[in-house]
């Protein structure tokens, strides 16, 4: 019998390796904030946060970052006045921004196997610098790579035991593909159902993507 539930947090996180890539959706809500609690408890280091916005001073992004187990950041959007703004400007974190159109498009291409893709989203300005371009229907293109993680810390509405996943509102931007795109996805949920409980229409992340699921009650 498939049964992806885990006890607890930390038997969820057990095995997360220092140096791993953590994928960390979250866009106005559906930030897995207890799985992040638990990775800071768990101590892997040398990181590298992949996440749609670098944060402020508080929240899960900001304090994993404060924490010192992130080496890298990959993000959207840092702020100056952040604990990511002041890491970096210390010299004590890597950075590297992706627009975020092109960030969700590439963790989508790592879960659907593309293998590279050209856009038009930066190939005329400073991201392009030392990277390949090409013209393509008279518009100048960036190639990019597909961003897969080693882990993603899914937030989720509800759940059932084979792992299918519904997500509530704006939780629904990163996510699915996030969960995709990790090579272990690992699943906070609100709510708890029976198989069949969720309509198909309503499994907004498939169950063959999930390796494992902990109920957080709300």
């Amino acid at each position: 019998m498939i049964d992806k539930f885990v006890p607890d947090v930390a038997a969820a996180l057990a095995d997360i390796a220092d140096g791993a890539v953590i994928l960390l959706p979250g866009f106005g809500n559906g930030m897995p904030e207890t799985l992040v609690k638990g990775l800071i408890a768990q101590g892997a280091r040398d990181l590298t946060l992949v996440v749609n916005s670098g944060g402020r001073d508080t929240g899960p992004t900001a304090d994993i970052l404060a924490s010192g187990q992130c080496r890298k950041l990959i993000c959207s959007f840092v702020r100056a006045d952040s604990v990511a703004g002041r890491l970096f400007a210390a010299g004590k974190l890597e950075l590297e921004i992706v627009p975020q159109g092109t960030l969700a498009e590439r963790l989508r291409a790592a879960g659907a196997g593309v293998q590279a893709f050209y856009t038009p989203t930066g190939a005329d300005t400073l991201l392009a610098e030392g990277r390949e371009t090409r013209v393509i229907n008279g518009r100048n293109c960036l190639l990019e790579y597909p961003l897969p993680g080693d882990v993603a810390l899914v937030d989720a509405w509800e759940a059932d035991r084979w792992g299918n996943l519904t997500h509530r509102e704006s939780a629904r931007n990163f996510n699915p593909v996030m969960a995709m795109a990790a090579a272990l996805t690992v699943v906070q949920t609100r709510h708890v159902v029976a198989l069949g409980d969720i309509p198909p229409a309503n499994v907004h992340t498939p169950g063959v993507f999930v390796h494992r699921v902990v109920h957080v009650p709300a």
